[in-house]
C-alpha cells in the first residue's frame, strides 16, 4: 500500500510539473519569468499622499504571490506601467434636510502592460473601483486605508486578470 502511495504522489508530481505555466489562480504566464512594475505616479487633480506606492507595492505583492514569476528592476519579461488618473469623492446619497448621507471615494489607474514574449498581449486600459462611507465620516486615518485597500484589491486583481488569464 504504500508503494501504491509513493508511486502516485510522484506520478502526481511529474503531471503537475509538466504543466507549470499555469498556477491554480488562473494565471497563463507562458515562457515568462520576471515582470516588472514601474512606479505608478499620482496624476490625479486631487493627490492623496502615499497612494502611488501603495499601489505599485500592493501590484507588486499580488503577482508574486499568484504566480511564480520573479520581479525585477529592469528588462522583465512582462512590463506593467501607468499612472492614477483619477482620485475624488462624491456624495451619493442625501438626507431629507439635502445633505449627503453617503459618499463615494472613486480611484481610476491607467494601466501599460508589456508582454515582451507575446506582444499581441499588449495593452492599455483603464480600471476603476469605489468605496462607499458614511458622509459623517472624514476620510482620513482607518477610514481611508480601509477605502483604498479595498479599491485596490479589486483593481489589482482586474489588472491581474486582464493581463494574465485566458478566461
Amino acid at each position: 500500500m504504500k508503494k501504491l502511495l509513493f508511486y502516485l504522489s510522484i506520478i502526481t508530481l511529474t503531471t503537475m510539473s509538466g504543466c507549470g505555466i499555469y498556477s491554480f489562480t488562473g494565471a497563463d504566464i507562458g515562457e515568462a519569468e520576471t515582470f516588472q512594475v514601474n512606479f505608478f505616479q499620482n496624476n490625479a487633480t486631487l493627490v492623496e499622499p502615499g497612494i502611488d506606492r501603495t499601489f505599485t507595492i500592493q501590484l507588486q505583492d499580488l503577482i508574486q504571490n499568484q504566480t511564480s514569476l520573479s520581479l525585477t528592476n529592469n528588462n522583465g519579461d512582462l512590463i506593467y506601467e501607468g499612472e492614477i488618473i483619477d482620485y475624488y469623492i462624491a456624495p451619493m446619497t442625501s438626507t431629507s434636510s439635502n445633505t449627503a448621507a453617503q459618499n463615494r471615494l472613486t480611484v481610476a489607474i491607467n494601466v501599460r502592460f508589456y508582454n515582451n514574449l507575446d506582444p499581441e498581449k499588449d495593452f492599455e486600459k483603464r480600471f476603476s473601483f469605489y468605496y462607499d462611507y458614511d458622509a459623517n465620516q472624514q476620510l482620513i486615518g482607518g477610514t481611508l486605508d480601509t477605502a483604498i485597500e479595498e479599491i485596490y484589491n479589486r483593481i489589482t486583481q482586474d489588472v491581474f486578470n486582464e493581463s494574465l488569464s485566458n478566461w
